[in-house]
């Protein structure tokens, strides 16, 4: 995996890249390999990945955690304005979270066909939500693959 310090701020594989990162340690740790960032305004304000094992909490995904640590950072419980990048595709739980702090934005790498929140229904994101996949999806794909590999 490149160094994300080597991209250009501002671009999609930038922060998707840091999504990665943030999935490796995930992978790392033993847990399934999914990571997510929260941008506002160009910035990072929060970096995580999934803790479900870790914290023996089923909803410690990657989304949620960073849309927890993103709205402490911001002392709001809206992110209007913020986009979500995530190595894969957000399950239903997680898309109802993405919804009720109001992100406007969710980007992810590479569908989850047997979890992924489009599945059950396009429609737990609001119109209002602007989305995008397909962003450094081989990379995603090939992380989830090689760690469920491991495991068979």
């Amino acid at each position: 995996m490149k160094s994300s310090a080597r991209l250009q701020p501002l671009d999609d594989e930038y922060y998707m890249r840091l999504a990665l990162e943030e999935a490796q340690v995930a992978f790392e740790a033993g847990e399934v390999p999914i990571g997510a960032v929260v941008v506002c305004q160009g910035q990072v304000i929060a970096r995580a990945h999934n803790q479900v094992e870790q914290l023996r909490d089923p909803t410690a995904h990657a989304e949620m955690l960073a849309i927890t640590a993103a709205t402490e950072a911001l002392s709001a419980s809206r992110l209007s304005g913020c986009s979500l990048y995530v190595t894969i595709e957000p399950c239903p739980m997680c898309a109802g979270g993405i919804r009720w702090a109001r992100l406007s934005e969710v980007i992810y790498g590479a569908a989850e066909e047997k979890f992924g929140y489009t599945i059950y229904s396009s429609e737990i994101l609001p119109s209002s939500c602007r989305r995008r996949t397909g962003v450094l999806e081989q990379e995603a794909r090939a992380l989830m693959q090689e760690f469920f590999r491991l495991r068979r």
